[in-house]
């Protein structure tokens, strides 16, 4: 799955530091998602959409490999 959370992150002024702090998480688990090596639960990327300010939809994107 691919993801812009790093461009949602440096739009709202936060350091992978900051965002892990606000999220509850490492940083090493922002550094793990912004690379496409994990996916977060449902519920992290609905509270990362609503720091965001987005929908889920457009910070996560599906692959074609995804899904099939």
């Amino acid at each position: 799955m691919k993801n812009n959370v790093a461009e949602h992150r440096k739009k709202m002024g936060y350091s992978q530091d900051r965002l892990a702090e606000k999220l509850g998480v490492s940083r090493q688990t922002i550094i793990s998602i912004e690379k496409g090596r994990y996916n977060p639960s449902l519920p992290l990327a609905m509270i990362l959409a609503e720091l965001f300010k987005v929908r889920v939809e457009q910070i996560f994107l599906l692959e074609d490999k995804d899904y099939k």
